[in-house]
């Protein structure tokens, strides 16, 4: 009987400390092919905790920012991360309560494109005195406290608007009688709207012969786009040239000229900034001259950013995008590859 109780203790004694290898196995130290990376407490590995992504959008106002949104979901969605997506619909008052909606959900991290420039800094210092890192896309803020984010991922905008202006300055270098240009703007106070216009003028600015009569605001919309024109068309005689800030305005006015009995691409040159299919499609029928490509596929480097932000790396301050022209030649021949 007594041999028997021994087995049996050390059968126990034995299982006790199997138990206890196991536990210590599976909750002490890190296996192989764990990240080293760290976050939070400085315990857990990056890798192992499901990154949160707030991402507020501008709007759904023309098909560049359909594809810019399509390639964020679906690069978050590539990386594994919780995205949690928010429409501004144009409103900056939306976007400042879906970041401050972000802070309280403490995600991980914020990332908004801006509706306009000015107006950030109270809710970007909430983020900041929360924790939460911000990451700027496609548009920039006006702030002076540089650290209220991490990185601008987009466009030189400005850059865009030189393209645009030294395309018409080769053009209309030789001419000797006055060109009369209208310019369709984006959203008033946004930064591609600003910038777009700062880099065209500048360019323009050289030949005395070139000279904007009219510009007003078409909300980056088709539907502006088409009834400014309309108003333009009707107020000045003698248009030569069109300059829209996207190419949904482009568009609308496309529609507005031909309902005029004009020819777009002929009787009036026009010049568009994006490079999405629609209007690609336009400068590949001959009614869009020269477009200045502005890439809306930003979901990697996004990503990326987000990746390197949450592990603590250093990163960049201005990432920019590459991006390139078409004129009505380069943009058929472009077509048919074209993602967005």
């Amino acid at each position: 009987m007594q041999s028997k109780k021994k087995w049996g203790l050390a059968i126990t004694l034995a299982m006790v400390m199997l138990v206890s290898t196991a536990c210590n196995s599976t909750n002490g130290g890190a296996s192989s092919n764990e990240a080293t990376s760290t976050s939070g407490n400085g315990s857990t590995p990056a890798s192992a905790k499901t990154i949160t992504l707030g991402f507020s959008q501008v709007g759904a106002e023309s098909g560049w920012r359909s594809a810019n949104t399509k390639s964020i979901q679906d690069s978050a969605k590539e990386a594994g991360y919780d995205l949690k997506f928010s429409d501004a619909q144009q409103k900056q008052e939306n976007q400042i309560k879906a970041l401050r909606s972000f802070i309280q959900q403490k995600v991980t991290v914020i990332a908004f494109s801006p509706v306009v420039e000015s107006g950030w800094d109270t809710v970007l210092k909430e983020a900041k005195d929360a924790g939460i890192p911000v990451i700027l896309t496609d548009r920039a803020v006006d702030s002076p406290d540089k650290t209220l984010y991490k990185t601008f991922i987009g466009s030189d905008f400005v850059e865009e608007g030189r393209k645009a202006g030294q395309w018409l300055n080769d053009k209309y270098k030789d001419t000797q009688e006055e060109v009369n240009i209208v310019e369709l703007q984006g959203t008033t106070g946004s930064a591609p709207a600003n910038d777009r216009q700062e880099g065209f003028m500048e360019l323009i600015a050289s030949n005395s012969k070139l000279k904007v009569i009219a510009s007003q605001s078409g909300d980056f919309t088709r539907a502006k786009g088409k009834e400014v024109m309309q108003a333009f068309l009707k107020a000045h005689k003698k248009i030569d040239v069109l300059y829209a800030h996207n190419d949904d305005m482009a568009l609308g006015a496309i529609q507005a000229i031909e309902a005029a009995g004009l020819k777009p691409g002929v009787d009036i040159t026009i010049i568009s900034v994006d490079a999405v299919k629609d209007g690609m499609q336009a400068a590949a029928d001959g009614k869009i001259n020269f477009i200045v490509e502005c890439n809306p596929l930003l979901g990697p480097q996004l990503m990326e950013a987000v990746q390197s932000v949450v592990d603590g790396k250093d990163i960049e301050p201005r990432i920019v995008t590459d991006e390139t022209t078409f004129t009505s030649e380069q943009a058929k021949e472009a077509l048919p590859t074209r993602e967005y």
